[in-house]
């Protein structure tokens, strides 16, 4: 490759490498540089070849373009300036960095001292300066070619309150899967195999949530101890697909999933990490915007900007307050929605995005943009609506538009199905969608992503064969991970043959996903909790890319039943608006008569008094749900209507008689009951006013159902 002789002004917009079918244009922000470089390398990315001065400079943007090169080309930038960290300004042009606006990153991360911009081990720490170049430690950006022939594809535009959610890792989930060629497990292709998706049709999901798919690195200490971060929670690259999840090292791997599960109606919502960075606190390495304009780019200690303000527990924060950082921000999800196609976005430890000074600001500059975008107010926007700082925990507090998962519902779920007293007042609350977290901002029950387990945390199958965490395989003396995992083991720490235990374990897990299917609001399930993934007691795999993370599809009579028990289920949510009302139950007449949307009933049949749903021994109770009282319509405005149905619940040891409501000669046909072994066994048609024993730690649902 020779080198570039050509170089010309170019064009401060658009920001990064664009290839316009001629040449490349390439641009970058600075506030404070003083000087910036541009390096070319060879295909291998380990030579340099030629380092070109960015002379010209256009609103802080520095800028070039080279009518010679071609996609594949591989670059970084070095950056001049002053290395002054108690002002806040961490310049280092030793230390090779990459585009935070690259389209896709080549290469993997080597460690080395080399890669931070103060010398690792003097006694200076941050404040001494290293001269050591980390070209060959880094990857590189690189320039692609964005071409890529989309057809008729289109949003499959799944409405809020059709939507069941499917949590899954793209490495994870087909790295044992039999039926995906072995090249191919592990990566988007992978997803994109007729066997993955066929399976995610068949179990009934809509909307697949990808975790982190940006490029991101694996933390030192983690590779030391043979070790990785497996989840992705650690970003470098906003733009760039992880290439580790690549079959082909090609971006167009992931349009060609996107647009695969399109045509099988499946929408696609990506995990985002935009509230820090891979570079950690002031110890960590150069290796993008730390180089770039440390102040611009983090939220810095406004008396002593040396150190990070860290709402993340991640070291850093970035700096939404600075306009280049949330137009990064802005450009990068409007670049996945545009370019890559997808339908929406998770935002982890969300706060943090809207903290313009110390405190969460509910209507913060990132908001406000976001629901006047053309382009990002039509997707799907989901926080995670909590972070570290102070009065970090928001949940119900996010504008409209928004849905947030509900920590309240996963814990409230899991105490009632343990046997907690005094939590059915809550449980009500978090089975009817919510509506003291989200009616009152003039939400509906959609605004509620509902779910029992997630990635962080137990599996479902953990939950209810586990007291402790189990994480020795972390290499952290067991100490990380959440404490408080609201589970119970079912009377065995772990595997076991005692089949009474094995029993109640496949009973609690259908209980629970019963309960999560039939809520209002947005049902999550976590990939695997369907087939009873275990993670061995381990509720922090965060950082095991192995198979104590990975999807077990070795298939065995439990992972069978439990399969058809969920995918039943989601049939009967997906056919049943009933179980996904677009508004809150009123709890009184719609119609004027005496009638109700919705009743709670005690087991002799009578409904629940304001005094009876204080009562901490009370574990057993019904809802009644009447679907011809919807007081909704369709979309081309026809009323809906829907069968009746009752839902009874027992978290008792012991068996409780239900007294079923009467409606003259109507009856009640017994759809499911985790009681039975598969849970789907009806036992046929009861009669009203007659009793229903409903098992111990169990769930029933009945449709009404006219005489035959």
């Amino acid at each position: 490759m020779k080198p570039f002789t050509a170089v010309w002004p170019g064009r401060s917009l658009p920001r990064g490498a664009y290839w316009d079918g001629e040449g490349v244009n390439f641009a970058v922000f600075s506030e404070h540089a003083e000087a910036v470089e541009l390096c070319v390398f060879d295909r291998t990315g380990r030579r340099e070849l030629q380092r070109i001065p960015l002379v010209e400079r256009t609103d802080e943007i520095f800028h070039c373009y080279l009518p010679e090169a071609r996609p594949g080309l591989l670059y970084g930038y070095r950056m001049h300036g002053p290395y002054r960290p108690e002002q806040g300004l961490r310049f280092n042009p030793h230390k090779l960095l990459l585009d935070p606006y690259a389209r896709s990153i080549a290469g993997s991360l080597r460690w080395s001292d080399a890669l931070f911009g103060y010398s690792v081990g003097n006694k200076r720490g941050d404040l001494s300066f290293d001269r050591r170049d980390s070209a060959s430690a880094m990857p590189k950006s690189k320039v692609i070619e964005p071409a890529f022939t989309w057809g008729d594809d289109r949003p499959p535009a799944i409405p809020w309150h059709d939507m069941v959610i499917y949590e899954l890792h793209v490495r994870g989930f087909t790295m044992q899967h039999p039926d995906v060629p072995p090249a191919l497990r592990g990566t988007y292709a992978g997803l994109a195999t007729a066997p993955v998706v066929d399976y995610l049709k068949r179990l009934g999901v809509t909307t697949v949530e990808l975790m982190p798919v940006h490029y991101f690195i694996d933390d030192r200490r983690l590779v030391q101890e043979g070790l990785r971060n497996y989840w992705g929670y650690n970003t470098i690259g906003y733009f760039a697909p992880e290439a580790r999840y690549s079959a082909s090292g090609k971006v167009n791997e992931f349009k060609t999933m996107v647009k695969t599960l399109h045509s099988a109606g499946l929408e696609v919502i990506l995990d985002v990490v935009y509230n820090h960075t891979a570079e950690g606190n002031e110890l960590g390495p150069t290796l993008c915007f730390r180089g770039m304009d440390n102040g611009a780019y983090y939220r810095l200690q406004s008396g002593n900007p040396r150190f990070y303000m860290d709402y993340t527990g991640c070291g850093n924060t970035l700096n939404m307050q600075h306009p280049r950082v949330l137009q990064l921000i802005m450009d990068s999800l409007r670049y996945w929605v545009t370019d890559m196609h997808v339908d929406g976005f998770r935002f982890d430890l969300a706060p943090a995005l809207a903290r313009e000074l110390h405190e969460v600001d509910r209507l913060g500059a990132f908001f406000d943009i976001l629901r006047q975008d053309p382009v990002l107010s039509s997707v799907k926007l989901i926080a995670e609506p909590w972070d570290l700082g102070e009065g970090g925990y928001q949940v119900g507090n996010f504008p409209a538009g928004w849905a947030e998962w509900n920590d309240k519902y996963r814990d409230t779920m899991r105490a009632y199905w343990r046997g907690d007293g005094g939590v059915i007042g809550e449980f009500a609350r978090r089975l009817t969608g919510s509506s003291d977290l989200y009616g009152r901002s003039g939400r509906a029950p959609h605004a509620s992503i509902n779910f029992i387990t997630a990635h962080d945390g137990f599996t479902l199958r953990d939950l209810v064969s586990y007291n402790q965490k189990h994480n020795d395989a972390n290499l952290e003396n067991n100490r990380d991970g959440n404490d408080n995992n609201i589970s119970w083991n079912c009377g065995a720490e772990g595997p076991t043959d005692d089949e009474g235990v094995l029993a109640l374990r496949a009973r609690q897990s259908r209980n629970m996903l019963g309960s999560l299917l039939l809520s209002q609001g947005i049902p999550m399930l976590t990939a695997g909790d369907e087939i009873a993934r275990t993670q061995g007691g381990n509720n922090n795999a965060y950082c095991q890319d192995n198979p104590i993370s990975w999807v077990d599809w070795t298939p065995d009579e439990t992972k069978t039943r439990l399969l058809a028990f969920v995918r039943r289920v989601v049939e009967l949510r997906r056919a049943h608006p009933a179980f996904r009302r677009r508004h809150f139950f009123e709890g009184r007449s719609l119609t004027g008569k005496d009638d109700k949307d919705i009743a709670w009933l005690k087991p002799d049949g009578s409904e629940m008094t304001e005094q009876e749903w204080n009562n901490d021994f009370a574990r057993s109770l019904g809802v009644y749900l009447a679907g011809d009282r919807l007081g909704e319509s369709d979309a081309r405005g026809h009323v809906l209507s829907d069968d009746d149905f009752l839902v009874l619940f027992n978290a008792h040891d012991g068996v409780i008689p239900f007294t079923l409501p009467a409606f003259d000669s109507w009856g009640w046909l017994v759809l499911f009951d985790t009681a039975r072994d598969d849970g789907l066994s009806p036992e046929g048609t009861y009669r009203g006013d007659n009793a229903y024993p409903v098992e111990g730690r169990s769930l029933v649902l009945l449709q009404k159902v006219s005489p035959s």
